[in-house]
Order: C-alpha cells, then structure tokens, then sequence
C-alpha cells in the first residue's frame, strides 16, 4: 500500500486463527509489521506487534532492538528475539520500494482520527487521576498527540501506547497524561494528522461543584441563625407551658 500524500505505507498482517475450520473461529493471532517513510519530512518509522483477539501481547522496540512485554508476566512464559523484528523490517522496506514503482507512487485513501478524551477514575478536586486520549480509526499512522493544559503544552508524564490495528485496518492508539484536578483548569488533547485540515483540538475540563459565593455564605449563616433562634424561641415556650400544666395538676395547699 501507499500512503497519501507522500506517507508511502506497507503493511503486512498475518492471521493464524485457531477454531473449528472456517464455521467458527476460537481465537485470532495477529503479527502486524508496517514499514512506512514521511517523504516530507524526510523520516522513517515501523512496528511489529503480536495480538491476541484484539490485546496486545507484545511489541518490538526497533531503536533498542528489545522485545517489549504488555504485561512483564508474558515473557516468563515465552520469548521473541528483537532481532527477527528489525530483520522482517528491513524486508518491508525493501517491498514497499518495490510497491512504490510498480504503483507509479500511487496514493492511498487517508482516513482521518476520531477523538475522545475522559479521564481514568471520576474526578475529585486535588485528587491525583489521569487523563486518556483515544485515537481511533485513523490511516495513515503517521500522527502526531500532544497535550495542553490551559493553553501551555505538557511534556512532563505524558505515555503513549504503540500503534494497534483496528477492525477495519486502520490504527488507534492511547496517550496518557497525569494530573491533579484543579479548579479553573483545562485541558486539550491536540492530534496532527494528514486526513485533517488543521490540528483538531479535544476540549476537556472537570465538572466541579461550583464554589458557594460570599453572600451565599451570608445568607446559609443568616438562615442557620434564624433557625436557631426560633429553636430557642419555641423551646422556651414549650418549657413555660409545662411548668403551667404541671402547676394545675398539682395546686398547693392552703397555709
């Protein structure tokens, strides 16, 4: 395949599906490779990644050639050698040469990002939380997720997750940023990508309880004064009352 725009793209997906023949599928095994080169911007990327019905076992870390466990767990069960990753790579990168030419540099059909942000755990003020952005349904990959808190850009804390296919062949992914909620404070997850005109922008900021103003603090007391004076006012009628009764029910005698 290749990308639009000068983002050529290839992509090689292979399916290992454990179940009965072709009536019902158990389970899904997938080994997704991509290779793919920004002409603009003179750059290169690729990945490889095992799935599992649609969670990530593991990837491999190209630049430090090291195979990546989602979970530790996994890698006392199992091994992959990092260096099949960066050599299937490598192949890829010869193919999609090879694709370019044969396609004329063709251009592939981009599909631009859908985007929601939502935080982790609900939000309490000054309790430590995170906030997600997911990326979803977007081809090519080459994108770009930063965040902005009250207009500023964040670095400190941020995560993001590798690339993971999606139902249709297109990617998703996830990118994580710490914070403690503050009130007045805002957020935005910005996402650059090629099916998008300009960068889009996705507002967050946490629904808090509006702080109770001056005079509606002045007014709480007031009405809490009030209140206890008219629970005095009628205690002390209740208190003179029952000393009348129970003066009536027992009259003194004469001297």
């Amino acid at each position: 395949m290749a990308g639009a725009r000068g983002v050529p793209l290839a992509l090689l997906a292979v399916l290992t599906l454990q179940g009965a023949g072709a009536v019902k599928v158990g389970n899904v095994m997938i080994q997704m490779d991509y290779y793919q080169q920004d002409e603009r911007l003179q750059q290169e990327s690729g990945q490889l990644l095992f799935d599992f019905d649609g969670d990530e076992i593991f990837h491999v870390d190209l630049q430090k050639t090291e195979t990546i466990w989602r979970l530790p767990e996994f890698g006392k069960f199992a091994s992959f050698e990092a260096q099949r990753g960066v050599q299937s790579i490598t192949v890829l990168k010869q193919h999609l040469e090879v694709m370019m030419k044969r396609s004329n540099r063709s251009q592939g059909t981009i599909v631009p990002p859908e985007v929601t942000v939502f935080s982790e755990d609900p939000v309490e003020l000054e309790d430590p939380n995170v906030l997600i952005c997911y990326v979803d349904k977007f081809w090519p990959s080459v994108i770009s997720i930063t965040w902005l808190r009250n207009g500023q850009e964040v670095t400190d804390g941020v995560f993001e997750t590798v690339f993971c296919r999606g139902q249709d062949s297109t990617f998703r992914k996830f990118s994580y940023l710490p914070f403690i909620p503050t009130r007045g404070d805002y957020y935005d997850c910005r996402v650059e990508h090629e099916g998008l005109s300009t960068p889009l922008l996705k507002h967050w900021e946490p629904q808090l309880p509006l702080p109770a103003s001056e005079s509606t603090e002045t007014l709480v007391c007031a009405l809490g004064l009030a209140v206890g004076i008219v629970g005095i006012v009628v205690g002390t009628i209740l208190i003179i009352k029952a000393m009348k009764m129970n003066s009536a029910r027992n009259p003194r005698g004469l001297l």
